[in-house]
């Protein structure tokens, strides 16, 4: 049997707020990742009598077929996290400071613009206190700070995602009077931190442009020289390496490429292409970075290099010629 993987919703997605992507479900209760049909994972959302089923499925063919063209592409978002988690203890052990962690929540075969903003966040949301859960050891618990995009993400996750949670939930934002308008208030970061935090884990700082930039001064003010680790989760980081935002508007996130960017090691990732030559890139530290294709149900390697490629070189170069 083929291995397929699909994403579905049931019932239309609830309209969320832009300026504050959770703003009208601050009432959802959300349970960590479950076991669905197939090996797959279960989200459930639910809100008084509303309610709303991911269900991420994987359906995979006979072993000795797995053996031969597997890639190590997961079949599922658990063995994702639980890839995650070990990719991100080996680049721990090597010494690595400054990490990134990406893919898509939308389905793991999903591309950007495939989801609705709001629902890929609470999705990065509920994977992220699963990858927590099996990352953090409990005598850690209490030096990990999570920080979310702004303070209204943080009381969303404290009644949703993480109810009951010892980890320390911080803020890299804070909406002004003027929020519809785009304006956040800065938030010193030095002020943030406290002496015994060892981990900090940044949560899809990507809604608000400013966001990065604050992630940034807390790399410099409390990681840089120190003993501590930064983990950067779906951070959308490909934006700024593809020159999303022109460095003629955006002149202080154009210089984050040349100036935080190359400090990073990309220790997980996943970026789908699609059409008739599509593929994917991936990634698990300390691995190489592998471009794969779907032939037959699974996964074959067409290409692999040491350093990451550009997603562009993947798209017009690597997946035409394979």
């Amino acid at each position: 049997m083929a291995m397929a993987t699909n994403y579905s919703i049931f019932n239309a997605p609830f309209i969320f707020k832009p300026s504050a992507p959770h703003n009208q479900v601050t009432n959802w209760r959300f349970p960590t990742i479950s076991s669905g049909v197939g090996g797959g994972s279960i989200f459930t959302i639910s809100r008084r009598n509303l309610r709303t089923w991911f269900h991420v499925c994987a359906v995979t063919g006979d072993q000795s077929t797995r053996d031969v063209f597997s890639a190590n592409f997961p079949s599922d978002y658990t063995e994702l996290i639980v890839q995650a988690k070990e990719a991100t203890e080996s680049a721990f052990k090597d010494g690595k400071q400054l990490l990134e962690i990406e893919f898509p929540t939308a389905g793991l075969q999903s591309v950007p613009g495939d989801g609705e903003g709001g629902i890929e966040m609470t999705g990065s949301m509920l994977l992220i206190r699963e990858f927590c859960d099996r990352f953090v050891p409990a005598e850690k618990v209490t030096r990990t700070r999570i920080f979310f995009p702004e303070a209204k993400e943080v009381t969303f996750a404290r009644q949703s995602a993480f109810e009951g949670c010892s980890l320390k939930l911080d803020y890299l934002t804070k909406p002004s009077l003027f929020e519809d308008f785009g304006f956040t208030t800065k938030v010193k970061m030095a002020d943030r931190v406290r002496p015994e935090d060892e981990i900090f884990l940044v949560a899809y700082p990507y809604f608000n442009v400013n966001e990065m930039l604050v992630v940034e001064e807390l790399y410099k003010e409390a990681v840089l020289n120190t003993e501590r680790k930064m983990i950067i989760f779906n951070g959308e980081l490909d934006r700024i390496r593809s020159g999303y935002y022109p460095p003629f508007f955006y002149p202080k996130l154009g210089e984050l490429s040349k100036t935080f960017l190359p400090k990073l090691e990309t220790i997980y990732y996943i970026h789908n292409f699609k059409g008739s030559k599509g593929g994917a890139l991936f990634r698990c530290y300390p691995g190489p970075w592998k471009v794969l294709r779907k032939v037959g149900g699974s996964f074959v390697c067409l290409h692999e290099q040491e350093e990451m490629p550009s997603l562009k070189e993947v798209a017009l170069d690597i997946l035409p010629s394979a």
